[in-house]
């Protein structure tokens, strides 16, 4: 499944770096660490009841190998979103592993319905592709089976290497299907997007019919798996606290992300479009490099809602000073210490143009993890974006005969507040694979 985002739930700088193939950094979200211990787990006592004259070197061995496995083709099927966007001119920027599996931090959404349905169809048949590779492999290798009649009785004829190859084939089958459901934002809800969007020629219209067919599944998910914690035995998912739980939690997941994935349109919708100078502030206090911390404290940060402040020396911007910034540094040092000693050098930090598009500006506000932005023509101060300033401005419109979406909420995502506008490159879009 793959779904834009601005903040969202794998945030930007967590986790660690592993690799990087064809060009895009392979990363791992500490949540996977959770999912990966909790695999290894279920897999180490499957194998040791199934086969109890292993030693437990072997089947814990098999276990970790597995699951290792398993999430090499997670990454395979993240692999296949992110191939088909830079084949298509879109650059990627990381592929995540996370508690619900992976996403492609890709830059932009697909320009088409056309590049959206193959984007989305492909990442499942991937899956699809391996399971079937990997059982026609067990099923072609070892020694005959007996008896086909029950599972149970045919897991116990299975020799190590069979047992990871038919474990890890029907895995990635589950994993394809399950992609494949048509609840957006999983990949089938992104197939269904991209034929409603075709069909429209609309996309908000289209994400908007999509969201509610994946809020739809979200709660059938939910309902389900609470009511398979009361005894209740569903198809395919079984019974029992533990699955259905998951299952719950799934549901919860995909119900707000399908949410969200519809507000970011609207919103995106309402920016495209307007420059950056409709909506700046154009008269920002600013600081001298050579303030002292502890006038910055008294007569600006005390003095009134702002949180960072464009450094000026002459008529040049030198640098940003944050709040941030001055909680780095011990008060007893306030009296004794220059803004330049502790600000963001003007190299270092991202910059907005007046003409630049207020989508884009909202992107690199997420992507920084600022409240805002300093705006430069000609290497002059022209003003300054604040969260707050878009917000207000997506509220106005969306009240004022906006396609959708309520004026609450719409700041959602939009960053927290960190340090001023160092460069992190920003992300428009990710692709995730809810597992």
């Amino acid at each position: 499944m793959f779904e834009e985002v601005k903040g969202e739930m794998v945030q930007r700088g967590q986790g660690f770096r592993i690799g990087r193939l064809f060009g895009i950094d392979i990363r791992v979200d500490w949540t996977w660490l959770i999912v990966f211990a909790l695999v290894t787990y279920s897999l180490g006592n499957t194998y040791g009841q199934f086969h109890e004259d292993w030693s437990g070197t072997l089947r814990w061995g098999l276990a970790v190998l597995s699951a290792l496995l398993f999430f090499g083709s997670v990454l395979a099927h993240e692999l296949a979103h992110s191939l088909v966007s830079q084949a298509r001119g879109n650059p990627v920027n990381s592929i995540t592993l996370f508690l619900f599996g992976g996403v492609s931090n890709i830059k932009e959404e697909p320009d088409s319905p056309q590049g959206e349905f193959l984007m989305a169809l492909l990442g499942p048949v991937t899956s699809l592709v391996i399971g079937g590779a990997l059982l026609l492999t067990a099923g072609v290798t070892g020694g005959r089976i007996t008896t086909v009649s029950d599972p149970s009785e045919v897991i116990p004829q299975l020799g190590p290497a069979r047992m990871v190859l038919v474990w890890l084939g029907s895995i990635n089958v589950i994993l394809g299907l399950f992609n494949l459901i048509p609840g957006f934002p999983l990949d089938g809800g992104r197939v269904l997007r991209s034929i409603l969007w075709a069909a429209t020629n609309d996309l908000g219209r289209a994400t908007r019919w999509a969201s509610w067919v994946g809020r739809g599944f979200g709660l059938l998910m939910t309902f389900g798996g609470i009511s398979m914690v009361f005894g209740a035995t569903i198809p395919f998912f079984g019974s029992g606290l533990i699955n259905g739980i998951w299952l719950a939690f799934i549901g919860w997941y995909l119900n707000n992300a399908s949410a969200q994935s519809y507000q970011r349109v609207v919103v995106q919708d309402i920016l495209e479009g307007v420059p950056v100078k409709r909506m700046m502030r154009t008269d920002p206090p600013t600081v001298s490099p050579s303030t002292g911390v502890d006038r910055l404290v008294r007569e600006h940060i005390m003095g009134g809602d702002d949180h960072s402040f464009p450094v000026i020396d002459g008529q040049e911007v030198v640098g940003i000073v944050t709040l941030e910034d001055v909680r780095s540094l011990p008060e007893e040092e306030w009296e004794s210490t220059t803004v330049r000693e502790i600000m963001t050098p003007h190299d270092k930090c991202t910059v907005l143009a007046p003409d630049e598009d207020a989508s884009e500006a909202l992107t690199q506000l997420a992507a920084c993890d600022v409240r805002q932005l300093p705006v430069l023509e000609g290497g002059n101060l022209k003003g300054v974006l604040r969260r707050q300033d878009v917000i207000q401005w997506m509220r106005l419109h969306s009240e004022s005969g906006g396609w959708g979406g309520s004026s609450s909420g719409l700041g959602s995502g939009l960053g927290g507040q960190g340090k001023a506008g160092r460069q992190r490159g920003g992300q428009a879009a990710d692709r995730r694979s809810a597992r």
